[in-house]
């Protein structure tokens, strides 16, 4: 016959079995979840690749503006894309930007431009291109006037994979123009001529 005392050492070493079937079981999972997550596949660094996409859809985009294409030069950037045009408000939806193009795009102009640094962000979905631009324009007597400039692009990938524009701000190199003389200087100017032709007529008048 067992004893009481028989059946409660019976039953804590039972209890501690239990106990510790049940650590060792969370600890298994614990480990095996630690493994798992060792073993998960590392993101790939598309660095590289998307430094070459970038840079193929820029000089493509550059050649679709030398060819005065303005839809197909609007259609690199992506819809709520922001130009930042020299002299000029921002230009911050698809029609304003296409506005901004199409003035730039007129038969007398000849646009193209070169990229020179492309940085991708290692999450892969950010990138901005440093490049150099020329162009060519006739003034208003028709003569040829050329600008040098240098412009910052950047990019996002798009759900599909591909690239677009979302922000773009381009300037020149070429030095200010000299301010416009004010007001008050002007009329001085003006002022003393008057008074000169008017001393040349009375010294004619007394020379007659």
């Amino acid at each position: 016959m067992v004893s009481r005392g028989q059946e409660r050492k019976s039953y804590a070493r039972s209890f501690i079995h239990t106990a510790i079937r049940g650590c060792g079981l969370a600890l298994a999972c614990f480990a095996v979840m630690l493994f798992a997550a060792g073993c998960a596949e590392t993101p790939k660094d598309t660095r590289a690749a998307d430094e070459a996409a970038i840079r193929a859809a820029d000089a493509q985009w550059s050649k679709t503006a030398a060819a005065r294409d303005v839809d197909g030069t609007v259609s690199y950037y992506t819809d709520d894309a922001s130009l930042l045009a020299p002299n000029a408000p921002i230009a911050s939806d698809r029609q304003s930007i296409r506005a901004a193009w199409a003035s730039l795009l007129t038969p007398d102009t000849s646009l193209t431009w070169q990229a020179s640094k492309i940085e991708v962000a290692r999450s892969g979905d950010l990138a901005y291109l440093v490049g150099v631009y020329q162009m060519t324009t006739k003034d208003a007597q028709g003569k040829p006037a050329s600008d040098t400039g240098k412009f910052v692009e950047v990019w996002k990938k798009q759900a599909d994979g591909k690239w677009k524009v979302v922000a773009d701000i381009f300037n020149t190199d070429l030095p200010a123009l000299a301010p416009a003389p004010a007001r008050a200087e002007v009329k001085k100017t003006t002022h003393a001529h008057h008074a000169k032709k008017k001393a040349r007529r009375r010294s004619s008048a007394n020379t007659n």
